[in-house]
């Protein structure tokens, strides 16, 4: 049996809105609600849905730099929800992210030396000896595929592939066990994609890392992820190994977005499932089922009773009254 590094239990965040000067009226924005799902050693577990359905509020929940409205975080079996800061100090060498946008999560003021030799500062690594800690940035530099005199440049001088080379040497630098890779590839071009996931899929195997890998791109997840995890308006509505999601989906949102993937060959047809309507508010949501009011495949229970997450296959779980 594999053993989960990180799990969660009826996650959720709810972020309060207040009205104007003259208004006392205050609104949930229900960002996450009562996610559970589980990460398992040395795995990635890809999270797709469309924007606004709290892929990214809920990765940096599981790493506390946004905390939970309730729910329970664990983190190699340790419950982690409600350590103090001095506690959680303790964990940030083992729990790291990676952001979407790899020139604002830079500062432009630092050279790229003194970006990957901060966490090393912070955490106390090396503290004592500059020249072991210049060899560990070194180090790192090559490890992600960093020329040795860029050390010395500054984040402006490098294109966005680069930068997110950056940023993971940065994430790197304290040896996690747990990186959360929030779009990491959405801002950059196709072919760069493609050398950052292949980077990423390297270092899993020579360092042994888990990923919580979100994203938009179905294929780019279909290639990196061994689970995947589909949320839509703050709910994950189906999981399932990916092979599995891929070839066998069982959710209608999950059918929809499968359906929407390009296909190489403009010859070839496929048959497109069109969603009615926008996606609702997340302050508002619909009853029953959050995806009724678009769902082809709708009827009377959906929309009164909410379906729980249950398991339909061998490791294959939805959430869905069909």
């Amino acid at each position: 049996m594999k053993t989960p590094l990180v799990e969660v239990r009826n996650l959720a965040k709810s972020f309060p809105l207040r009205g104007g000067v003259l208004s006392r009226k205050t609104a949930e924005v229900k960002a996450v609600q009562g996610v559970s799902l589980q990460i398992n050693k040395g795995e990635t577990l890809g999270l797709v849905g469309e924007s606004g359905c709290g892929k990214s509020t809920l990765g940096r929940c599981l790493l506390r730099l946004i905390e939970p409205s309730s729910g329970n975080i664990f983190f190699n079996g340790e419950d982690i929800t409600n350590l103090n800061n001095k506690e959680m100090q303790r964990l940030r060498r083992k729990m790291q992210i990676i952001f979407q946008d790899p020139y604002a999560s830079l500062n432009p003021r630092m050279k790229v030396k003194s970006i990957i030799e901060e966490p090393l500062i912070i955490h106390g690594l090396c503290n004592k000896d500059k020249q072991t800690r210049l060899h560990r940035v070194k180090e790192l530099a090559q490890l992600v595929g960093l020329s040795q005199d860029s050390l010395d440049k500054h984040p402006h001088e490098f294109s966005g592939g680069q930068r997110q080379r950056i940023g993971i040497a940065r994430a790197l630098a304290v040896e996690p066990e747990f990186i959360v890779c929030d779009e990491p590839v959405s801002a950059l071009d196709v072919s760069i994609q493609a050398q950052i996931i292949n980077l990423l899929i390297d270092l899993q195997q020579k360092l042994g890392l888990t990923y919580l890998f979100i994203a938009h791109d179905l294929k780019v997840v279909e290639h990196i992820s061994h689970q995947v995890a589909v949320m839509y308006l703050g709910k994950v509505v189906e999981q399932a190994p990916a092979e599995q999601l891929y070839t066998e989906p069982q959710h209608p949102y999950t059918q929809a977005l499968l359906s929407a993937i390009p296909v190489p060959n403009p010859k070839e047809k496929k048959k497109r499932i069109l969603l009615q309507g926008d996606l609702p508010s997340p302050i508002n949501p619909p009853s029953g089922c959050h995806f009724h009011t678009r769902c082809p495949k709708a009827f009377e229970k959906c929309s009164h009773e909410a379906p729980q997450l249950e398991t339909v296959k061998e490791n294959h779980n939805k959430s869905c009254w069909l």
